[in-house]
């Protein structure tokens, strides 16, 4: 049994299997057709629903959120945004009044969209509606839209929501498990290690979508509350494995902006506010972008079996494709990483600017002094099998005179570092020759020069 609030009424969701995702549920069960499928992956935001819960309000993919995610949470659909007696929202009225709508099919991932940002005090549209497609409006009458509600006040039916949500607690239904802690999770995986843990299903929530996958016996983990966090010390950033990306995404916009320049790219702000660390790293993509970026920080992995942990470089973690360190009944608990200078460069590299997997993402941690390169971790995304270092670029740097000569002779060193197959995404000549361009950049870069791929040259 799944309790939530739905657009200010409580509901109680039994007999329903584990994967069922809200949107489904929504149409096929409330029959609240407001929200759309379109992608059915959480690319396109027509399916976008609002969830509130006791830390705010967050924008959410329906399509690939699951109902047992929603325990104790309060959710809006596009149904639910206006007023109980009809008073439209803020965020409806201008769009109204500026011609926001043309056919009308994205218009309510859209309105979810900007009524969730409003709640929130967010301002930067382009990143909060970046998770929405429109091919008839365009995006002018839409974001002036969103700049003509945003002095508006928040409507006492939203902020409510707030209020009215809890935060859950353990729960189990037929073949499914939400525990409270940590220690619940750790002992129910440990009798039960052929489960599917499930964080924030922006992966998970593909096999049952796309691949029609049955997932067995399912941990949802957004009860464990312990599990999530950050904490910050003089030697560390201990990141909690169901730590959200948004989240972390401020974190590291302090600590390593960089690093946050690439996490502002993972995806769309509802998948950001899904997906988790920890789920990034124990998925085990050759292509995810954060294990490189983390592996040439020198970040440590903290895995827990039952009431046994062992901790292990993060580089050390990735063994083959689709194999990782990670024993049966054996989860990510968190990450840590070393606090030091931010010497840290990173790239994306994708065909989109936003929302696209990586052709290959690279990170540069390279700390020069007196002219000369003291020390240096370089690692890859899309460029092996594995997320991986490039030890003989490293080798070719440390020592050296930071200087285009010095670079240049280290880029030939990529090639025994890596030997990137082809593929939709890119060639492996191309990936090879933008790695090595890469290591060029990163020394502009650090000399002042404008890299920023979002700049129009003339």
């Amino acid at each position: 049994m799944v309790e939530f609030i739905l657009n200010g009424e409580a509901v109680r969701v039994e007999g329903e299997p584990p994967t069922r995702t809200l949107l489904d549920w929504l149409r096929e069960r409330r029959g609240l057709t407001g929200t759309k499928e379109g992608c059915n992956e959480g690319d396109c935001g027509a399916c976008t629903v609002m969830v509130t819960d006791t830390a705010g309000h967050r924008a959410l993919n329906a399509c690939i959120l699951f109902l047992p995610q929603l325990e104790g949470k309060a959710v809006r659909t596009v149904e639910g945004i206006a007023a109980p007696d009809g008073t439209l929202h803020p965020v409806q009225s201008a769009m109204i009044d500026l011609h926001g709508s043309q056919c009308g099919f994205c218009t309510p991932g859209f309105v979810v969209s900007m009524a969730t940002a409003h709640a929130n005090g967010a301002r930067d549209f382009n990143d909060q509606l970046a998770g929405n497609l429109c091919r008839c409006t365009g995006y002018a009458p839409i974001v002036r839209a969103a700049e003509a509600a945003a002095n508006e006040p928040v409507p006492g039916w939203i902020a409510a929501d707030r209020a009215a949500a809890t935060a859950g607690g353990t729960t189990a239904g037929e073949g499914w498990f939400r525990p409270g802690s940590a220690d619940e999770l750790a002992a129910w995986y440990l009798e039960n290690p052929e489960a599917t843990l499930v964080a924030g299903a922006t992966d998970v929530g593909l096999w049952v979508t796309k691949a029609f996958r049955a997932l067995g016996p399912v941990a949802f983990l957004n009860g464990a509350t312990d599990l999530a966090g950050i904490t910050v010390t003089d030697d560390e950033i201990r990141v909690g494995a169901t730590t959200t990306v948004t989240d972390f995404l401020t974190a590291m916009s302090e600590h390593h902006p960089s690093f946050a320049e690439v996490i502002r790219r993972y995806g769309s702000t509802q998948v950001r506010n899904a997906a988790t660390v920890g789920g990034n790293i124990a998925n085990g993509s050759p292509i995810g972008d954060s294990p490189p970026v983390l592996i040439a920080l020198g970040a440590t992995l903290h895995l827990r079996k039952g009431d046994a942990r062992r901790s292990l470089p993060l580089e050390a973690f990735f063994l083959a494709y689709g194999t990782q360190d990670r024993a049966p009944g054996e989860f990510v608990e968190a990450i840590t990483i070393p606090r030091q200078p931010d010497n840290l460069r990173c790239y994306k590299i994708s065909k989109r600017f936003e929302q696209d997997i990586s052709a290959l993402c690279g990170a540069f941690n390279i700390r020069v002094e007196h002219g000369a390169v003291a020390s240096a971790r370089i690692a890859f995304g899309g460029m092996a099998a594995t997320p991986k270092r490039a030890t003989a670029t490293e080798a070719a740097l440390i020592g050296q005179p930071w200087t285009e000569t010095t670079v240049a002779n280290a880029r030939a060193a990529l090639a025994q570092d890596y030997a990137p197959i082809s593929d939709m995404r890119a060639s492996a000549a191309y990936r090879l020759e933008a790695a090595q361009n890469l290591l060029s950049r990163v020394w502009f870069d650090s000399h002042g020069a404008d890299v920023s791929t979002l700049e129009v040259m003339p």
